[in-house]
Formats: C-alpha cells, sequence, structure tokens
C-alpha cells in the first residue's frame, strides 16, 4: 500500500504542469561545456519548457522574478548520469521475479530458488536470472539435477548474470520439448551430461531459445509494472536518461503506453532488438524524439558472440582454460555486412555486441567496408569492446566508432578474463585509455541488469581500475584508466552523443534539457570510495523533480 501511495504521488507530479522560470541557486554546480571541459558554476535558471534558460557563476545578477526558487543548501548539482548500455525491461522484469545475483554459492542459490518457489506457489513457471557459477567457485556449469533437487514439480528456466546462458531444470526441458540427442544451433551450444548426448541443463547463447520458446510471455500489464519499477530504479541511481539495447516490439508499446499516459520519466534512445524488430517499430527509418525528448527509436542492436563467462565470447586463438575452443560467431561474415547494410540504407544507428578479440575485429572490419558506401553522420557503435587485439585498437579511431563500454564490468570480470585469456593476451582487455587515444568516442554504461545500474560504481572502476575493496592494489592495467573527468563526460555528454542526443540533453547547456541531480559530495574531489558511497539526493527530469531520497 505504501508502494502504492507513493508511486500515486510521484505520477500525480509527473504529470502536473512544469512552473515557469524556475531558479535553482546556491549550489556547487559541475556540468560540461560545449568542449566537453568541466565548469562549475553557482544557479541554474529553467524556462517554462524544461530547458536551460541560463546558468549563472559567482557574482552573476540572479533574475528578480521567477516563479519558482529552489535553495539548493550548498548541495553538489550535475548533470543527470545517463547509462550507454543497459536492458530497461529486463531490469524491471528482473526486480519483479527471481534475482540470484546475490547468490555466493550453488547451495546459497538453490536456498533462493526453494524459497521464492514456496512463496509463489501460483506461478506455474519459476523465472528468473543472476546466477554465475564463477562467482560461486563451481568450476562448472550448475545442471538440471542441481534444480531438481529444490524444484521438481514445475519448469524452471533462469538466465545467467550476463544473460548469454540459461539454465533449465528437467521439467522446462520436457515443457520446450528438449530431449537427448538435440543438435545444437548454430550460434549455439548445449551443455551435455559428460560426453553423452543427454543435456545438462544449461545452454548457451543460440541453444537459449530451445528452452526460451516455452516460456510463457509477460502480458502487456507486467510490461508497464516492470517499466515503473525500472524508472524507480534509474531514478534512485542519478539516471536519466539510457540507451535500451534489445528493445521488442512489446517493449516499445509500454514504452509508447507510458508516453501518452504521461508517465514516462526516463529518456529512452531505443536500439531495436534485431532487424525485424528495427523495421517493425520505425518502418522505413528512425524515428522522431516523442514526448519532450523521453523516447526514440535510434537504431538496431546486433549480436556477433557471446560473453566470456559461458566461454561464448568469439575469440582469436583458443580459451587458455579451455583449449579447443574459440567461442560463438553468431553471424556469418555475409550475414554481418548484409545486416549492416539493410540498417545503413534505412539511416538507422547500428550498434554491435561485441566481446572477444576476433569479433571485435571482424566488425572494425566490417565497418570499415560498409563505410565505403555510406557517408554521413552515422556514429556505428561497438558495445562492450572487451578484449581487443592491441594491433586492431587504432581501427576504432580511423572509422571514429563509438566505443560503448561498461566500466564495472573489468573489476568483475578480473579474475574471470585471467583464466580465459591467460597473462600474455590481456593487453587490450577493457582498455578505455587506449582505444580513447585512438580517437573513438567513450560512452559509459552498466549493461544493467547484468550489473548494478550504480554510475558512482562506474566512476570509481573507470578511475581506479580496482574494485570495491579496492583491489587489486594500484589498479589492474592502470594504464587503461581514464581521469574523472572523461568518465563523467562519458557518463553524461558522452552517452548522449552516443545516442544522438546531444544537443537535447547531457551538458546543463543552455536550449538543452534541465536533467539533473543533486548529490551529497563532490565526485572530482573526493577519494575513491567516498564516490563509490555517493548518495543521490533529488532526481530532476526536464525541471521537474522525479526522485528525492527519504528524509530529504
Amino acid at each position: 500500500m505504501i508502494r502504492f501511495l507513493l508511486a500515486a504521488a510521484f505520477l500525480t507530479a509527473l504529470a502536473a504542469p512544469a512552473r515557469a522560470d524556475q531558479i535553482v541557486d546556491n549550489v556547487q554546480g559541475i556540468r560540461i561545456t560545449e568542449d566537453g571541459s568541466i565548469d562549475r558554476f553557482e544557479a541554474l535558471l529553467i524556462d517554462d519548457e524544461g530547458r536551460v534558460k541560463q546558468v549563472f557563476d559567482r557574482g552573476d545578477r540572479r533574475p528578480a522574478r521567477v516563479q519558482y526558487r529552489l535553495d539548493g543548501k550548498g548541495r553538489v548539482l550535475m548533470p543527470g548520469l545517463i547509462d550507454a548500455h543497459l536492458h530497461v525491461m529486463d531490469l524491471g522484469l528482473g526486480a519483479l521475479t527471481l534475482d540470484l545475483s546475490e547468490s555466493t554459492s550453488l547451495a546459497d542459490a538453490q536456498g533462493r530458488i526453494a524459497a521464492f518457489a514456496r512463496a509463489n506457489p501460483q506461478r506455474p513457471w519459476i523465472i528468473g536470472r543472476g546466477w554465475n557459477q564463477e562467482k560461486w567457485g563451481l568450476g562448472r556449469f550448475p545442471t538440471a539435477a542441481d534444480l531438481d533437487s529444490v524444484v521438481d514439480d514445475r519448469p524452471v528456466w533462469l538466465q545467467r548474470v550476463d544473460g548469454h546462458a540459461g539454465w533449465a531444470n528437467s521439467a522446462a526441458m520436457r515443457a520446450a520439448g528438449v530431449k537427448p540427442g538435440v543438435a545444437n544451433p548454430p550460434g549455439g551450444r548445449v551443455e551435455r551430461v559428460g560426453r553423452s548426448l543427454i543435456p545438462a541443463g544449461v545452454f548457451v547463447d543460440a541453444a537459449m531459445e530451445l528452452v526460451q520458446k516455452a516460456v510463457p510471455a509477460p502480458r502487456p500489464a507486467d510490461r508497464d509494472n516492470a517499466l515503473m519499477e525500472a524508472q524507480a530504479i534509474l531514478h534512485r541511481y542519478g539516471i536519466t536518461a539510457a540507451a535500451d539495447m534489445g528493445t521488442t516490439i512489446e517493449d516499445w508499446q509500454a514504452f509508447r503506453r507510458a508516453g501518452d499516459a504521461g508517465r514516462l520519466s526516463l529518456r529512452i534512445m531505443a536500439y531495436a532488438a534485431g532487424p525485424d524488430a528495427m523495421v517493425l517499430i520505425g518502418g522505413s527509418g528512425p524515428t522522431p524524439w516523442l514526448y519532450e525528448d523521453r523516447l526514440r527509436l535510434n537504431g538496431v542492436k546486433l549480436y556477433l558472440d557471446g560473453a566470456l563467462g559461458s566461454r561464448g565470447a568469439w575469440l582469436k586463438a583458443p580459451y587458455h582454460d579451455d583449449p579447443g575452443n574459440t567461442g560463438l560467431p553468431l553471424m556469418t561474415p555475409s550475414q554481418l555486412r548484409n545486416t549492416l547494410v539493410r540498417a545503413a540504407l534505412g539511416n538507422f544507428q547500428i550498434a554491435v555486441h561485441a566481446i572477444g578479440d576476433a569479433a571485435d575485429a571482424e566488425i572494425l572490419n566490417a565497418f570499415a567496408e560498409v563505410a565505403e558506401s555510406f557517408r554521413g553522420d552515422r556514429r556505428w557503435r561497438i558495445e562492450h569492446a572487451q578484449i581487443v587485439d592491441p594491433v586492431d585498437i587504432a581501427k576504432f579511431g580511423t572509422a571514429g566508432i563509438i566505443a560503448s563500454m561498461q566500466p564495472v564490468h573489468q573489476t568483475s570480470d578480473r579474475l574471470m578474463a585471467e583464466a580465459r585469456l591467460g597473462p600474455a593476451r590481456l593487453a587490450g582487455a577493457y582498455a578505455w585509455a587506449s582505444i580513447a587515444r585512438a580517437g573513438a568516442p567513450l560512452a559509459f554504461g552498466s549493461d544493467a541488469p547484468v550489473e548494478r545500474a550504480d554510475p558512482f560504481a562506474g566512476l570509481a572502476a573507470a578511475t581506479t581500475r580496482t574494485d570495491e575493496k579496492g583491489e587489486p592494489f594500484g589498479g589492474w592495467l592502470p594504464a587503461e584508466r581514464v581521469s574523472r573527468e572523461a568518465a563523467l563526460a562519458a557518463f553524461t555528454a558522452g552517452a548522449a552523443f552516443a545516442g544522438f542526443a546531444d544537443k537535447r540533453f547531457g551538458r546543463l547547456v543552455a536550449g538543452e534539457r534541465a536533467d539533473f541531480i543533486l548529490v551529497d559530495r563532490d565526485p572530482l574531489m573526493v577519494s575513491p570510495a567516498e564516490l563509490r558511497a555517493t548518495k543521490v539526493l533529488e532526481t530532476w527530469v526536464g525541471g521537474r523533480r522525479v526522485f528525492a531520497a527519504s528524509g530529504d
């Protein structure tokens, strides 16, 4: 009931008319200027359309008459943070289903699964995500038998933390018609029991569809609730805009329903889940900006390989800890290039998931080839770019490819990356600084719900190359750290540029949307531990407050 009342109050405030000429005064302001540098200020004037009208420095005369004046009480005001790569609906649905992201062992996960099943006896399937056998120290993938021991009366389907593998119990495999001897689909792998043909319960990348096809789809009402949950989570973290990677037509309709009802507070830069969804949503090209710059279909998200954790990332040489396995390319060279041309003909922006060094090399080469026929401001993107062969790094800058990267992946994946690649192949791992020096624009995000959506954890990781415990001492491959100014820009102006939203929001300059947050410390001046502990006090989108911390 309390949550319902708070949500009702929030929606009422969101639908209320914006106040004309508001001023937020007495703040320690930080913004990104037109040339990408940091500027400090003391007050912000917002017009009746929710745009920045003027920025005031110390000593500047304030307007004599405004309809609303907010005393910032000396708090730090900074641009609303922009997550350049996450999954809005997965984040919201994950919060409403079984979340295993905090599980520390197989036994811990089994306990959580059993408890969730007992608490939800009416659910025909137990659905969730977030397991990570590497974090558990299991040394293997979990199995259907591991699930059957705690839930055997109904299907269970749980996606791995990276979304590139799924874990099914026997009931789920029966419901999906998965039988011994089922073939590995192109771009996918079915884990087997020993050397037999019996599915063991884990399905990697394209093989996930063997079970996923039987899983009941969320209802429209479920998606509406998930969107509201995702917005609330992101605003608590100070995130005012995000690139949604893998938007389906059902997701898009949920976004539109929220926008039509005045309930869409998050700015969403959408990338369709493949070329068919791209055409279904956008038709002949990207959509216009809708709902006062809150929603636009920019382009299409493609997958070229899997993930390191499931050994699906496509590598140039075999995995150090799995000789003979080089991962899973998910598209042939001709399929990739044909799809790029199809999207480029419609002026859709292209964002390609590429994690392994073979995948990154392939998409860099493909972009260079296709670019010969398609000029103009394309802003093609590579998502993740986690493992890049040093010989390929210069190609980012040569072609002006945007590197959309997630700093927290480096701290989460460090030990796994060392095991997967071996020490001799780490030079191009999570190489933010090298890619930036090559001339590529950086856009930072979280990949939520794969990681927590906390941008301050991302800022700390980007600038230290250490985790929340300060490990390893001095940073992992510390030459790849970026400055705090560069990291903040990548989480604001850089992420806006990557989503064709520059000049609309992201920097707090005159004419752009007044999206900002108030926080309890200066992120450019505190220690890494203090940076991680930053508390968001208020979040504002278009001159309207959409979140306030308890007691604030």
